[in-house]
Protein backbone atom coordinates (compact mmCIF):
# COMPACT_ATOMS: atom_id res chain seq x y z
CA UNK A 1 0.00 0.00 0.00
CA UNK A 2 1.51 3.28 -1.08
CA UNK A 3 2.05 6.17 1.75
CA UNK A 4 0.71 9.34 0.53
CA UNK A 5 1.41 12.86 2.85
CA UNK A 6 -0.66 15.73 1.86
CA UNK A 7 0.56 19.07 2.91
CA UNK A 8 -2.40 21.13 3.02
CA UNK A 9 -4.01 23.99 5.50
CA UNK A 10 -7.46 24.21 3.95
CA UNK A 11 -9.12 21.43 6.18
CA UNK A 12 -11.82 20.74 3.87
CA UNK A 13 -9.40 20.27 0.40
CA UNK A 14 -7.87 17.68 2.87
CA UNK A 15 -10.23 15.97 4.08
CA UNK A 16 -11.54 15.28 0.54
CA UNK A 17 -8.36 14.16 -0.36
CA UNK A 18 -8.08 12.08 2.30
CA UNK A 19 -11.17 10.53 1.71
CA UNK A 20 -11.21 9.80 -1.96
CA UNK A 21 -7.24 8.55 -1.47
CA UNK A 22 -8.10 6.37 1.15
CA UNK A 23 -10.79 4.82 -0.93
CA UNK A 24 -8.48 4.30 -3.61
CA UNK A 25 -7.19 2.16 -1.09
CA UNK A 26 -3.78 4.69 -0.24
CA UNK A 27 -1.69 4.81 3.25
CA UNK A 28 -3.01 8.85 3.87
CA UNK A 29 -1.37 11.33 6.20
CA UNK A 30 -1.72 14.95 6.56
CA UNK A 31 -0.30 17.83 8.12
CA UNK A 32 -1.04 21.69 8.05
CA UNK A 33 2.33 23.44 7.29
CA UNK A 34 5.91 23.07 5.68
CA UNK A 35 7.66 22.67 8.89
CA UNK A 36 5.36 19.68 9.93
CA UNK A 37 6.10 18.24 6.89
CA UNK A 38 9.62 18.32 7.06
CA UNK A 39 9.37 17.22 10.50
CA UNK A 40 7.51 14.01 9.99
CA UNK A 41 9.85 13.47 6.41
CA UNK A 42 12.81 13.69 7.79
CA UNK A 43 11.97 12.06 11.42
CA UNK A 44 9.70 8.65 10.36
CA UNK A 45 11.46 5.99 8.97
CA UNK A 46 8.95 5.31 6.71
CA UNK A 47 9.27 8.13 4.04
CA UNK A 48 6.31 8.56 1.99
CA UNK A 49 5.87 7.00 -1.75
CA UNK A 50 4.42 10.79 -2.48
CA UNK A 51 4.06 14.17 -0.73
CA UNK A 52 1.06 16.14 -2.37
CA UNK A 53 1.90 19.85 -1.62
CA UNK A 54 0.46 23.19 -1.35
CA UNK A 55 1.99 26.44 -2.25
CA UNK A 56 0.46 28.31 -0.56
CA UNK A 57 1.24 26.92 3.29
CA UNK A 58 1.50 29.76 6.58
CA UNK A 59 5.14 29.77 7.85
CA UNK A 60 7.12 28.03 5.52
CA UNK A 61 5.71 27.80 1.84
CA UNK A 62 5.84 25.11 -0.61
CA UNK A 63 8.61 25.84 -2.53
CA UNK A 64 10.87 26.48 0.38
CA UNK A 65 9.62 23.02 2.04
CA UNK A 66 10.65 20.90 -1.88
CA UNK A 67 13.88 22.63 -2.11
CA UNK A 68 14.82 21.67 1.67
CA UNK A 69 13.80 18.23 0.91
CA UNK A 70 15.39 18.02 -2.13
CA UNK A 71 18.83 19.80 -0.40
CA UNK A 72 18.84 17.33 2.27
CA UNK A 73 18.53 14.30 0.02
CA UNK A 74 15.30 13.45 0.40
CA UNK A 75 13.99 12.47 -3.15
CA UNK A 76 10.28 11.40 -2.50
CA UNK A 77 8.02 12.55 -5.53
CA UNK A 78 6.52 15.66 -5.06
CA UNK A 79 3.24 16.91 -6.75
CA UNK A 80 2.19 20.55 -5.96
CA UNK A 81 -0.57 22.20 -5.71
CA UNK A 82 -0.84 26.05 -6.83
CA UNK A 83 -3.59 28.49 -7.01
CA UNK A 84 -1.16 30.51 -8.79
CA UNK A 85 -1.34 28.51 -12.52
CA UNK A 86 1.19 31.22 -14.07
CA UNK A 87 4.09 29.95 -16.09
CA UNK A 88 6.33 31.41 -13.92
CA UNK A 89 5.05 29.40 -10.33
CA UNK A 90 5.37 26.61 -12.51
CA UNK A 91 8.56 26.72 -13.47
CA UNK A 92 9.61 27.91 -9.81
CA UNK A 93 7.91 24.70 -8.56
CA UNK A 94 9.68 22.65 -10.83
CA UNK A 95 13.14 24.71 -10.01
CA UNK A 96 12.56 23.99 -6.37
CA UNK A 97 12.50 20.28 -7.06
CA UNK A 98 8.65 19.69 -7.72
CA UNK A 99 8.33 16.80 -10.08
CA UNK A 100 4.60 17.45 -11.41
CA UNK A 101 2.13 20.42 -10.71
CA UNK A 102 -1.52 21.15 -10.96
CA UNK A 103 -3.60 24.41 -10.89
CA UNK A 104 -6.22 24.32 -8.88
CA UNK A 105 -9.19 24.77 -8.98
CA UNK A 106 -8.82 20.66 -10.54
CA UNK A 107 -10.52 17.52 -10.92
CA UNK A 108 -10.51 14.97 -8.79
CA UNK A 109 -10.04 12.33 -12.10
CA UNK A 110 -7.03 14.61 -13.34
CA UNK A 111 -5.43 14.36 -9.32
CA UNK A 112 -5.59 11.07 -9.29
CA UNK A 113 -3.90 10.41 -12.79
CA UNK A 114 -1.56 12.20 -12.00
CA UNK A 115 -0.46 10.63 -8.32
CA UNK A 116 -0.83 7.24 -10.41
CA UNK A 117 1.78 8.39 -13.02
CA UNK A 118 3.90 9.76 -9.91
CA UNK A 119 3.61 6.02 -8.31
CA UNK A 120 4.21 4.05 -11.39
CA UNK A 121 7.51 5.75 -11.83
CA UNK A 122 8.54 5.47 -8.53
CA UNK A 123 7.63 1.63 -9.21
CA UNK A 124 9.96 1.10 -12.18
CA UNK A 125 12.75 2.90 -10.33
CA UNK A 126 12.94 0.76 -7.84
CA UNK A 127 12.29 -2.18 -9.71
CA UNK A 128 15.32 -1.02 -12.04
CA UNK A 129 17.38 -1.61 -8.87
CA UNK A 130 16.17 -5.33 -8.32
CA UNK A 131 17.09 -8.24 -10.37
CA UNK A 132 13.23 -8.61 -11.37
CA UNK A 133 13.09 -9.89 -15.07
CA UNK A 134 9.94 -6.96 -15.21
CA UNK A 135 12.29 -4.51 -14.21
CA UNK A 136 12.79 -2.06 -17.46
CA UNK A 137 15.61 -1.56 -19.79
CA UNK A 138 18.87 0.42 -18.78
CA UNK A 139 18.43 3.62 -19.77
CA UNK A 140 22.05 4.89 -19.33
CA UNK A 141 24.10 8.40 -21.42
CA UNK A 142 27.67 7.35 -21.16
CA UNK A 143 30.39 10.35 -21.80
CA UNK A 144 33.55 11.66 -20.46
CA UNK A 145 33.52 9.44 -17.99
CA UNK A 146 30.32 10.39 -16.50
CA UNK A 147 27.24 8.32 -16.80
CA UNK A 148 23.79 9.35 -16.66
CA UNK A 149 21.11 7.03 -15.23
CA UNK A 150 17.84 8.05 -16.44
CA UNK A 151 16.09 5.04 -15.11
CA UNK A 152 17.44 5.58 -11.66
CA UNK A 153 17.14 9.44 -11.72
CA UNK A 154 21.45 9.38 -10.87
CA UNK A 155 23.99 11.09 -12.38
CA UNK A 156 27.54 8.65 -11.89
CA UNK A 157 30.93 11.08 -11.61
CA UNK A 158 33.85 8.86 -10.53
CA UNK A 159 32.99 6.81 -7.65
CA UNK A 160 30.33 9.46 -6.83
CA UNK A 161 26.56 9.33 -7.13
CA UNK A 162 24.71 12.12 -7.41
CA UNK A 163 20.45 11.74 -7.63
CA UNK A 164 18.60 13.84 -10.06
CA UNK A 165 15.41 15.43 -9.79
CA UNK A 166 12.74 14.15 -12.61
CA UNK A 167 13.30 17.53 -14.01
CA UNK A 168 16.63 17.78 -13.91
CA UNK A 169 16.63 14.45 -15.70
CA UNK A 170 14.22 15.96 -18.29
CA UNK A 171 16.43 18.73 -19.29
CA UNK A 172 19.38 16.66 -19.42
CA UNK A 173 17.70 14.17 -21.62
CA UNK A 174 16.79 17.14 -24.09
CA UNK A 175 19.65 18.76 -24.58
CA UNK A 176 21.86 15.48 -24.98
CA UNK A 177 19.24 14.09 -27.59
CA UNK A 178 19.90 17.35 -29.75
CA UNK A 179 23.84 16.84 -28.85
CA UNK A 180 25.83 19.45 -30.84
CA UNK A 181 22.82 21.58 -31.46
CA UNK A 182 21.76 25.10 -30.04
CA UNK A 183 18.55 24.84 -28.11
CA UNK A 184 16.96 27.76 -27.20
CA UNK A 185 15.25 28.88 -24.22
CA UNK A 186 12.04 28.76 -25.94
CA UNK A 187 11.90 25.05 -27.24
CA UNK A 188 13.31 23.69 -23.72
CA UNK A 189 10.43 25.76 -22.06
CA UNK A 190 8.03 23.96 -24.80
CA UNK A 191 9.46 20.93 -24.62
CA UNK A 192 10.01 19.63 -21.71
CA UNK A 193 8.13 21.97 -19.46
CA UNK A 194 5.45 21.79 -21.53
CA UNK A 195 4.69 25.83 -21.19
CA UNK A 196 2.94 27.64 -24.38
CA UNK A 197 3.42 31.40 -23.55
CA UNK A 198 6.07 33.84 -23.24
CA UNK A 199 7.59 33.80 -19.61
CA UNK A 200 10.95 34.52 -17.88
CA UNK A 201 13.17 32.15 -18.78
CA UNK A 202 15.86 32.74 -15.75
CA UNK A 203 14.82 29.23 -14.20
CA UNK A 204 15.95 27.19 -17.22
CA UNK A 205 19.46 29.45 -16.27
CA UNK A 206 18.83 28.43 -12.66
CA UNK A 207 18.51 24.68 -13.74
CA UNK A 208 21.97 24.85 -16.18
CA UNK A 209 23.67 26.49 -13.16
CA UNK A 210 23.10 23.49 -11.27
CA UNK A 211 23.61 20.34 -13.47
CA UNK A 212 27.04 22.33 -14.40
CA UNK A 213 27.71 21.72 -10.60
CA UNK A 214 27.42 18.21 -10.92
CA UNK A 215 29.03 17.69 -14.58
CA UNK A 216 31.39 19.99 -15.23
CA UNK A 217 34.72 20.05 -13.71
CA UNK A 218 35.15 23.97 -13.57
CA UNK A 219 31.45 25.32 -13.87
CA UNK A 220 32.41 28.70 -14.29
CA UNK A 221 34.26 27.17 -17.79
CA UNK A 222 31.59 24.80 -19.45
CA UNK A 223 32.95 22.26 -21.89
CA UNK A 224 29.78 20.40 -22.00
CA UNK A 225 26.78 22.26 -20.96
CA UNK A 226 27.98 25.32 -23.24
CA UNK A 227 26.04 29.00 -23.75
CA UNK A 228 25.06 29.64 -26.88
CA UNK A 229 25.16 33.04 -26.86
CA UNK A 230 21.85 35.03 -27.71
CA UNK A 231 19.74 31.76 -28.42
CA UNK A 232 20.08 29.13 -25.49
CA UNK A 233 22.10 25.79 -24.75
CA UNK A 234 24.19 23.03 -26.32
CA UNK A 235 25.72 19.99 -25.01
CA UNK A 236 28.60 18.22 -26.22
CA UNK A 237 29.88 14.94 -24.93
CA UNK A 238 33.29 15.29 -26.21
CA UNK A 239 34.32 18.73 -26.15
CA UNK A 240 37.62 18.28 -27.77
CA UNK A 241 36.04 15.98 -30.74
CA UNK A 242 33.50 19.04 -31.63
CA UNK A 243 35.14 20.57 -34.68
CA UNK A 244 34.91 24.49 -34.77
CA UNK A 245 33.32 24.64 -31.10
CA UNK A 246 34.19 26.90 -28.39
CA UNK A 247 32.66 26.86 -25.47
CA UNK A 248 31.26 30.28 -23.85
CA UNK A 249 30.30 30.59 -20.23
Amino acid sequence: MSRILIVEDERHLADGLRFNLEADEYDVAVVESGEAALSQITADSAVPDLVILDVMLPGMDGFAVASELRRTGFFVPILMLTARGRAEDVLKGFEAGADDYLPKPFELSILMARIRGLLRRKQWLLRSTGTSPTAPAADVFDFAGKTIDFTRLELRVGDKQLPLTLMEASLLRYLVQHEGTPVSRKTILENVWGLHEDTDTRAIDNFIVRLRKYIESEPSRPQHLQTVRGVGYRFVAEPSAAAGSSPTA
